[in-house]
């Protein structure tokens, strides 16, 4: 902390000293040796001030400087002396215990003898204009203020440090200060509540703490202690936490003094020793601060002014020192320099970012309230002056000054020109005693300055560009808010919602801006505001907003940012993009690198634009503001100036501190990423991505490698319109399919074209409308519908942009409805999509048969069968025909089937409709011989066995043809037959069993045989002594070698031994077969 000044030891005289804070103003220090009470009323205008030694009591006039006499009666001496928190009474007690109220707005003093049987030592007002006064004869009294004593209580020592306040309880006391506090005897603390007088509080601490020597009451009921061995205690008044210590620390080794708190300043203050120390009042373990005073061994009272802006620190010789504890948080920025107060009498410029630019310090004769900066200069001003100076590689110099009609509460400055806000007003003028002192890069007219070079008078016209008062006549009656200076424009803003763009090149109004409510604060970028009507709402906005500020880096130029005390809120200003769109698809003109912020009563807004080609073609497509991130912003750091994402702010030591935003904190971590785990590296993507940095998301997501990421990222490319990039990035992924339909649109140059398919490949369709609806091409809308078989909305849209695509939409939207089962409304779009035109043949075509199905499917069969039956499509004839079948109309489907050519079909139905005679006549035309069977079984059914028989041989029915031949015709020939040329071995069993029947044994066998039952024919055979026959049936190549063994043994046991032999013999064995053949006798044969 710097000191701004100190009064010597014994400035007063031996001993120590007395001083006094003026209240409300704060910009006078009374001070005193020998003085019993001094202080000043609540307004800071009268200083009353009395001795031990007289009964009359000085009064000072701030104003006037003049000093009064006040007689105060009294035989004996003063000793106390108040005045109220709220009224103009003055309380003044005695050594006797008498007191006197002195009303100063009257006039008029009431002395009230006997208030206490002695001294009055110590007392205090409060804020309901109460009188609480403690004495020596050990009673606490409180009374109103005509001197009414309204409660009493009895003591156990003697008071000191009377304060009022508010003590703490689960229910709010509407009485707001109902708590008396008093030292007693030095060791406890009395707490008197007026609402529950019968049960005081006395607190008692710890022995090894010493003596109460000063306390305070600050927030909702905490009162902070000092003691005198050093320590300070903070409690709390509440029941359910008193007694307890919330905070203790010993700051000081030796000894403490004083106590001091600013609740403006959020700090606290301890005296000991030779040092002050001051801490955090909300976190008081956080030491901010240390004031040694290395000429004094000890230190007495502190005191803070009101607002905290400066200390006071007495000491026990004499002598008093002021500390400059917080400085005016004045500062300012243009481009990348800052102008900030570095001391209550100087200025510094400095620019952060270049730092091999020198820093300049300007001296000033009064402390400034306000500062401006320009390109080139520098203002500082105070009530309603300014000083102008130029800025120059030398240094800071004067270059003149001007005086205004009112007290200015800003100026602006651009090369040229100044604007000053006074008193609801505006006034712009050229700073600088004379015109052509102008730098040649300031925003002089071109034909100004062509007219000096071609040697013409400018005349009028440069007088009537000097000056101009801001608002006119033409603007009728308003008061101007707020007002900033670009090189083009002044702008302002007005208590009636009004936004003014005043263009200096043709001195004359470009545009205004109308909102609800009235403007506080304007924040242009760089260059201000051109031409637009669309208003951006900030997403997240917090009423408690302070400020906003544009980053002045190029590469973060739609970057801004709003705070508040205690946070930085990081936004990104998207031009024209999907997002931009999602968040605000009402039309306007799109915000481009030209814009403004405004924040008017509880809400904020963007006014700003880029000039296009064509605004019409712009509806769709409109800027947005997306939220990034939030950064806590230091304690008691206003920010000044953000370049590239770093926030360059000052604080209340006039110093300047910087930190980097969160929505850049990852930028320092790009070349270490080897030593980030996955999930710092997520954060750093997302972060990228949300801030649209999309060269640093790549490399993220090529070092994380993870398909989810480079998917996240080519949509965000997307989002954003990049087409290249995105085609890259999903190159990169071997998406050819969207790769090929990126290039399709790439070349498109109307935007709102472009972020319609944009919005279709996110699957973000209604929005894709919009945009497409906006463009040059609104026809992409209804075939997006379309391809997306969103008819309904595909009609709407065709409707108003190409009605003679109805019928074809109609009629692809019915045949959806008809797979879908909504046949009602299927048939309504056929009927519809019916142009009659002999150009759309094929389609007319497709929409009658629609229409023939459908009418089929809602029971309207006459309708339905005679366009099936006119129609030469025989698809549409089978389909509706499939249909009547489904609805068992057997004789109408049979017909559609005939009809169409697909006999089998025909035919299957009219065997179900039992029509015989129409099968008969089909039949020569079907091929299935499932159909042949099914007419060749109604033939048996109905006794026409030959007819049947003929159908079972075309369906190779045999065994059937076999049965019915053998069962019903009586024709074993014809049986036969059929066996021997088809093979069938069912048929030749039934043949078998048909000859068994006759006694016919040998062909019986013979056809089982045939069949393949052997054991069934040998078994037969073997029984009828026909073993020959079967024999022979069989021969060398029918029966297995089981079967010849069979028929070996048989004939062995029967004693033929030729016969055994030669099964043996094919049997395979040929020991038995030969000792066979040798039995045989020997014949010719």
């Amino acid at each position: 902390m710097k000191r701004v000044f100190h009064l010597p030891p014994k400035s007063h005289g031996s001993g120590g000293i007395t001083f006094s804070w003026q209240k409300t103003i704060g910009n006078l220090i009374a001070t005193t040796g020998n003085c019993v009470g001094m202080d000043w009323n609540k307004d800071g205008d009268y200083l009353a001030v009395i001795t031990d030694r007289s009964s009359i009591i000085l009064l000072w006039d701030a104003h006037t400087l003049r000093l009064y006499e006040i007689d105060s009666g009294f035989k004996d001496a003063l000793s106390f002396l108040s005045w109220s928190a709220v009224g103009p009474q003055l309380a003044v007690g005695s050594t006797k215990g008498n007191l006197l109220l002195y009303n100063h707005s009257t006039s008029r003093k009431v002395p009230i003898l006997g208030k206490h049987s002695r001294k009055i030592i110590c007392g205090c007002w409060s804020a309901e204009n109460l009188l609480a006064l403690g004495s020596e004869d050990k009673t606490l009294t409180v009374s109103n203020s005509d001197g009414d004593t309204l409660k009493q209580t009895s003591l156990r020592d003697l008071p000191s440090l009377t304060q009022f306040s508010e003590m703490k309880s689960d229910e709010r006391s509407g009485m707001g200060d109902n708590t008396v506090s008093c030292v007693i005897g030095g060791k406890t603390l009395f707490l008197y509540n007026l609402q529950d007088p019968e049960n005081p509080v006395e607190l008692a601490f710890q022995t090894r703490y010493g003596h109460i020597v000063d306390y305070r009451w600050y927030g909702d009921g905490y009162i902070m202690i000092g003691f005198s061995q050093g320590y300070f205690v903070i409690i709390s008044t509440h029941m359910k936490e008193i007694g307890q210590e919330l905070f203790q620390a010993q700051d000081h080794k030796n000894n403490l003094s004083s106590v001091a708190i600013s609740t403006s300043l959020g700090r606290c203050a301890s005296a000991g020793d030779d040092r002050v120390r001051i801490r955090d009042l909300n976190e008081p373990s956080d030491l901010v601060s240390i004031i040694t005073l290395e000429d004094e061994k000890s230190v007495g009272r502190v005191e803070w002014t009101e607002d905290g802006q400066l200390l006071a620190v007495a000491t026990p010789k004499g002598s008093l020192h002021i500390f400059l504890t917080k400085l005016p948080m004045l500062g300012v920025a243009c481009q990348t320099r800052i102008a900030y107060l570095t001391s209550l009498l100087e200025v510094t410029l400095v620019d952060p970012v270049d730092t091999s630019v020198q820093a300049k310090n300007l001296s000033v004769e009064v402390e400034p309230t306000f500062i401006g900066l320009g390109p080139e200069h520098l203002a500082v001003g105070m009530n309603n002056r300014i000083w102008f100076h130029r800025i120059s590689e030398s240094g800071i110099v004067p270059q003149s000054s001007e005086e205004y009609l009112g007290t200015v509460t800003s100026v602006k400055l651009n090369s040229e020109y100044a604007a000053a806000l006074f008193e609801g007003k505006v006034m712009l003028h050229v700073h600088g005693t004379e015109v052509s002192q102008l730098s040649s890069s300031g925003r002089q007219s071109y034909r100004t300055l062509k007219a000096r070079l071609e040697g013409e008078s400018t005349g009028a016209r440069d007088e009537e560009r000097e000056r101009r008062l801001f608002p006119d006549k033409s603007l009728g009656n308003m008061k101007i808010t707020c007002h900033d200076l670009t090189p083009d424009f002044l702008i302002f803003g007005t208590d009636t919602g009004s936004v003014y763009f005043f263009y200096m090149e043709d001195w004359e109004f470009s545009h205004d801006i109308k909102h609800t409510c009235g403007i506080k604060k304007i924040f242009p970028n760089l260059y201000g505001t051109r031409l637009t009507d669309h208003m951006i709402p900030i997403p997240n906005f917090n009423a408690r907003t302070m400020g906003a500020m544009w980053d002045q880096n190029f590469n973060d130029q739609e970057v801004f940012i709003t705070f508040d005390e205690h946070s930085v809120f990081t936004h990104l200003l998207v031009a024209d993009a999907v997002a931009a769109v999602a968040a605000d698809s009402s039309g306007g003109k799109a915000a481009g690198q030209q814009r403004s912020a405004a924040m008017a009563d509880g809400e904020a807004s963007f006014i700003g634009g880029r000039q296009t080609k064509s605004a019409d073609s712009m509806q769709g497509i409109s800027p947005t503001c997306e939220h990034i991130c939030t950064t806590k912003l230091p304690y008691d750091h206003s920010p000044l100036l953000l370049n590239g994402g770093q926030v360059f702010m000052h604080n209340q030591g006039g110093k300047l501190a910087s930190m980097l935003l969160g929505s850049h904190s990852y930028l320092d971590s790009l070349d270490k990423l080897d030593e980030l785990t996955v999930k710092e590296m997520q954060a750093m993507f997302n972060l990228a991505v949300k801030a649209r940095r999309y060269k640093d998301a790549w490399i993220l997501a090529e070092h994380m490698d993870s398909p989810e990421r480079w998917s996240e990222l080519a949509k965000a490319t997307l989002t954003s319109l990049d087409i290249p990039l995105a085609i890259r990035l999903y190159r990169e992924m071997g998406d050819v399919g969207m790769v090929m339909a990126l290039q399709q649109i790439e070349s498109h140059e109307d935007r709102n074209l472009l972020a319609g398919y944009a919005s279709m490949f996110l699957e973000q369709f209604d929005l894709a409308q919009d945009l497409f609806l906006a463009s040059s091409a609104p026809v992409a809308a209804l075939d997006m519908r379309r391809d997306l078989l969103h008819w309904d909305s595909a009609l709407q849209l065709a409707k108003a942009l190409a009605p003679e695509e109805i019928p074809f939409i109609s009629k692809e939207y019915a045949q959806q409805l008809e797979f879908t089962g909504d046949y009602v409304n299927a048939l309504m779009h056929f009927e519809k999509g019916i142009t009659r035109d002999p150009k759309h043949l094929d389609h007319d075509d497709a929409c009658m048969a629609g229409i023939a199905r459908v009418s089929l499917r809602l029971n309207d069969s006459k309708r339905g069968v005679a366009i099936a039956t006119q129609s030469k499509n025989k698809f549409l004839k089978r389909d509706c025909a499939a249909i009547l079948e489904n609805m068992r109309q057997w004789q109408e489907a049979a017909t559609l089937y005939e009809q169409a050519g697909f006999y089998d079909k025909a035919v299957a139905v009219y065997i179900r409709s039992k029509n015989l005679t129409k099968i008969g006549e089909l039949l020569p035309y079907v091929s299935s011989p499932k159909l042949h069977l099914q007419y060749a079984k109604a033939r048996e059914a109905e006794g026409r066995y030959r007819d049947a028989v003929e159908a079972y041989k075309t369906a190779k029915e045999w065994e059937s043809v076999i049965r019915v031949c053998l069962d019903h015709l009586s024709d074993p020939e014809q049986a036969v037959k059929v066996v021997r040329e088809s093979g069938s071995v069912e048929g030749a069993k039934l043949v078998a069993n048909f000859f068994i029947k006759l006694s016919d044994y040998s062909s019986a066998i013979q056809f089982l045989v045939m069949s393949k039952c052997l054991i069934e024919a040998f078994q037969l055979a073997q029984k009828h002594g026909q073993m020959e026959t079967y024999a022979d049936i069989i021969g060398e190549d029918g029966a297995t070698t089981d079967d010849y063994l069979s028929i070996a043994k048989h004939f062995e046991n029967d004693r033929n031994s030729y016969l055994a032999g030669k099964f043996y013999l094919l049997a395979g064995n040929y020991e038995r077969a030969l000792k066979h053949f040798f039995r045989v006798p020997y014949n010719d044969s």
